[in-house]
């Protein structure tokens, strides 16, 4: 799955990889970014963070926290 931030210059996408399917932390979240380098958030143009499915389900649970937070508050 992918989305698209910042205006379309950060691409997000978070998958399972099968090639580090013997590893525990083998959901990938890879951010490529598509912006001038001075305002970049990375230093490389894409840049892989390899999490446990616990810390995908957290990480999960703390976006859609964050999301009704923000969605009553904006009421």
């Amino acid at each position: 799955m992918s989305i698209e931030l910042m205006n379309g210059s950060l691409h997000v996408d978070v998958f399972y990889d099968k090639r580090d399917m013997q590893y525990e932390d083998n959901i990938c979240i890879c951010f490529k970014e598509v912006s001038p380098e001075d305002e970049k958030v990375f230093y490389a143009n894409e840049t892989n963070l390899l999490i446990t499915p616990d810390e995908a389900r957290a990480l999960s649970k703390l976006l859609n926290d964050a999301a009704e937070i923000s969605s009553h508050a904006s009421r």
